[in-house]
C-alpha cells in the first residue's frame, strides 16, 4: 500500500486542471493562485534572474571565481595531506610529505578553476540552446 505522500503525489498528477498547491504542516493542501516566486528585494533584477545560468535541477550556477576555488582547496588540503602521510613510505621525511602536498595543491588549484570554467560554459551553452527551442 502506498504511503500518504505517494498517494498525494499521484492525486496531484491525476488532476484535470493544473493547480498550484501548497501543503500545510498538517498535510492539508491549499490551492494557490500563482506559484511563489523567489523573494523580491534579494538584490537581483528580473533580467539577472532570466540570464542566470541554471543546472538541470534549476539551481543557479555561480560564475567561476578564485575565491571559491581557494575555499575548496582549504577543504581538500588537509585531506590530501592525510593521504600523502598514509601512502608515503616510512623513509620519507615530514618535510618531503608536506612538499608533496604543496605540489599536489599547486596542480589542484588551476585544475579546479578550469573545471569550474568549463562546467559554467557548458551549462550556459545548454541553457542558451534550450531557450532558442
Amino acid at each position: 500500500m502506498p504511503s500518504r505522500k505517494v498517494r498525494r503525489r499521484r492525486a496531484k498528477l491525476q488532476r484535470h486542471e493544473y493547480e498550484y498547491v501548497m501543503e500545510t504542516e498538517e498535510g492539508e493542501e491549499i490551492v494557490v493562485e500563482t506559484p511563489r516566486v523567489e523573494a523580491a528585494g534579494d538584490g537581483k533584477s528580473a533580467k539577472d534572474a532570466k540570464t542566470a545560468v541554471r543546472d538541470r535541477r534549476g539551481r543557479e550556477v555561480p560564475k567561476p571565481s578564485m575565491s571559491r576555488v581557494l575555499k575548496r582547496t582549504a577543504i581538500f588540503a588537509p585531506l590530501i595531506l592525510v593521504v600523502v602521510f598514509l601512502t608515503s613510505g616510512e623513509d620519507a621525511t615530514t618535510a618531503a610529505k608536506v612538499y608533496t602536498t604543496v605540489m599536489l595543491l599547486l596542480f589542484f588549484i588551476p585544475f579546479s578553476y578550469v573545471v569550474d570554467v568549463l562546467m559554467y560554459r557548458m551549462l550556459s551553452r545548454r541553457q542558451a540552446r534550450s531557450s532558442k527551442s
